[in-house]
């Protein structure tokens, strides 16, 4: 940070005062600030050894209990479902009992028959006491991942969880200490880790193609106003909810996962710090004046969130990435996706690829030499898993694909690809982006969660082990 050009003094805001452990009133000196900043990135004891490339005894059938039961959950169950006997559904709990009797009505004519649970905020917690559940996957609103993974580890289940893991720093801490200290894994279930671009591309990393990385650019760019102000959209309107309380990025992990791991993010990289600024907000303030009277978001105009967010981090390495948020303003979805070398660049939607080799690499490839390159490293999961990605598909196959390799690792009793330093790397992004926020757009420092074990490389398990 820039103590020279640092006013004497910063007034905090209550969220960034909360943050830093500060009162929420009052105006601080910058050293009692910059020392509360400082604390953010300091290493902390382990809560147990680490978990990095955990392994467990080989599952022979996963048996599945399922937390959530909306669109994401719901699409988690039948994915599961078709890979029975590799996993078997043997419990289902949503504090609405419409989404456990939809659940209950799609598995009637399948071999999975689960006890269900459901009519109150803690039914969740009666499924976790069960003696027959290997894994629980979370589908929930995002406060609730954390207190549901840290209770479900601790009952020793392993855990996989909707993206963000967690929406605080110490959500982030209490994950990564009980995945420790239980020894059980906490996998974010990033899917879009398993798109056939994604796995295309970090095939052709891993293969030399690139060159040296120098930078990558990512989003989550998804005009979701419709969803977020409907009444049936999400649970209690939970997610636009978020956008009167803070700013920041709030969804960061679809487009940065995949670029963390092209640049082998806890794997001989880390994220070092980022400054993130918004733009001003108006996409929802105006769309709240066009829905029915009786929502309660009718005619706001407190939202918090800007319309857009922009981070940039820096890593270890010296490497760059820019990180964009925007769910409100009407343009084409995208998740950017790009990513520089010295050899080539690749930039998505659509998805384009320019090479050194040919032509100095001033142009595109045409269509058949990005259709060889694409044929050359297509990633394999894809052929091997074709006929069922056609049958069972979600979000065009990359879900099938990440639920198939989360059961087929503990069946085999591998490594899972993600573990839980992945999803506390890729999901600080909202907390720090908030703090750089509420202090002018400085420099905030990222925290090292695998306590300096990123250091090493270590391969990834979707490109060892198939």
């Amino acid at each position: 940070m820039n103590k020279q050009n640092r006013r004497k003094f910063i007034k905090l805001s209550a969220v960034t005062g909360s943050f830093l452990g500060l009162p929420i009133t009052g105006t601080y000196a910058k050293d009692v600030i910059e020392e509360r900043l400082q604390a953010i990135s300091e290493k902390r004891q382990p809560a147990g050894k680490s978990v990095m490339g955990l392994k467990m005894d080989p599952i022979k059938e996963v048996k599945v209990a399922f937390i959530g039961l909306g669109n994401r959950g719901f699409g988690h169950l039948r994915h599961v479902n078709a890979l029975y006997p590799k996993a078997k559904i043997t419990a289902i709990c949503d504090i609405r009992k419409s989404q456990t009797d939809k659940a209950m009505e799609f598995l009637k004519k399948e071999k999975n028959k689960p006890s269900v649970y459901t009519g109150t905020a803690d039914s969740w917690k009666e499924m976790m006491q069960r003696d027959d559940i290997d894994l629980v996957v979370i589908a929930t609103p995002w406060n609730d991942h954390v207190p549901m993974s840290v209770y479900s580890m601790q009952q020793g289940k392993h855990v996989a969880l909707e993206v963000p893991a967690a929406v605080t720093l110490e959500g982030c801490w209490d994950l990564v200490d009980t995945a420790e200290a239980t020894q059980r894994n906490c996998m974010m279930m990033e899917n879009v880790c398993y798109g056939d671009e994604e796995l295309w591309i970090l095939n052709m990393v891993q293969q030399g193609v690139f060159g040296t990385l120098t930078y990558a650019e990512a989003a989550y760019i998804h005009d979701l106003r419709e969803n977020m102000f409907s009444k049936t959209g999400y649970y209690n309107q939970w997610r636009i909810r978020h956008h009167i309380k803070s700013d920041g990025n709030l969804y960061p992990t679809h487009g940065l996962g995949p670029v963390a791991q092209y640049l082998g993010i806890a794997r001989g990289d880390r994220f070092s710090h980022l400054v993130s600024m918004s733009s001003l907000e108006a996409s929802l303030s105006e769309h709240s004046a066009t829905v029915e009277s009786d929502n309660e978001f009718y005619n706001r105009k407190d939202f918090t969130h800007g319309d857009m967010n922009n981070c940039l981090i820096k890593t270890a390495k010296g490497r760059s990435i820019l990180l964009q948020h925007d769910v409100v303003t009407p343009r084409p979805y995208s998740r950017i996706n790009a990513l520089a070398g010295t050899k080539a660049y690749h930039e998505g939607y659509p998805s384009r690829l320019s090479m050194n080799s040919v032509k100095g690499g001033h142009h595109w490839l045409s269509e058949a030499e990005y259709k060889e390159m694409k044929e050359k490293y297509k990633h394999p999961i894809w052929d091997k898993l074709k006929n069922e990605i056609a049958q069972y598909g979600g979000h065009g196959g990359m879900d099938f694909v990440q639920i198939y390799r989360l059961i087929d690792n503990l069946n085999r009793g591998l490594p899972l690809d993600m573990d839980v330093y992945d999803g506390a790397d890729w999901s600080v992004i909202t907390p720090l982006s908030k703090v750089s926020i509420e202090l002018g757009n400085i420099p905030v420092k990222f925290p090292d969660f695998t306590r300096g074990n990123w250091q090493a490389e270590r391969p990834y398990g979707i490109m060892a082990n198939l």
